[in-house]
């Protein structure tokens, strides 16, 4: 019964203080830095793109029948996969008469696919389907659809890729069709009765 051992500690450190802690001075300089251009950025006012005059609120006024439809390569492939007939099931879908149109980049883009996207590129050398030629350089067919659909807004863009339609719903008055549950589905048209 006597004094007890202390047993020595091995690889023990000191606390130390974390170069992100707010009580050195060059946090805190740093805090106040970023305080002021938050302050400054609130005082600027930003270039907001104007709405074209033929937006009334979200809908769009220049959309009227027949409905000008721009196709994508992913809409006929998931068309076909479905077993849905084109021209019919867009009607049905729109209750209205349909132009649909195939720009030259979606035409380039399915001839690349190759052999396993035949159907679809029979399905686009219809003579229904209007061809839209395209006065760019490249074949990226959603950078075309995208830049069409910017410059007039009188379209409406059928397709199932999801960046796509991203980039669609950031242009206002723009509807989207997609394929889904054997049956087509649209977006953001205004008085089109759903089933």
């Amino acid at each position: 019964m006597g004094v007890q051992k202390k047993t020595r500690k091995f690889a023990t450190m000191k606390r130390m203080i974390g170069q992100r802690d707010a009580r050195l001075k060059t946090n805190k300089l740093r805090a106040e830095q970023m305080k002021k251009a938050t302050e400054n950025r609130d005082g600027v006012v930003r270039e907001v793109p104007s709405a074209p005059t033929q937006m009334f609120f979200t809908y769009n006024t220049a959309l009227q029948p027949p409905y000008p439809t721009l196709i994508d390569t992913n809409f006929l492939s998931h068309t076909i996969r479905a077993k849905l007939p084109l021209l019919e099931s867009l009607m049905d879908c729109l209750s209205s008469t349909v132009r649909p149109m195939i720009t030259s980049c979606v035409m380039a883009e399915l001839e690349k696919l190759g052999p396993k996207y035949r159907l679809a590129l029979q399905m686009a050398r219809d003579e229904r389907f209007e061809r839209v030629t395209c006065d760019h350089k490249g074949v990226y067919a959603d950078d075309c659809i995208v830049d069409r659909v910017i410059k007039s807004r009188v379209y409406i863009v059928a397709t199932n890729d999801r960046d796509l339609k991203r980039r669609i719903r950031k242009v206002p008055g723009v509807p989207l069709i997609s394929v889904g549950r054997g049956r087509y589905f649209i977006e953001r048209l205004p008085d089109v009765p759903e089933k």
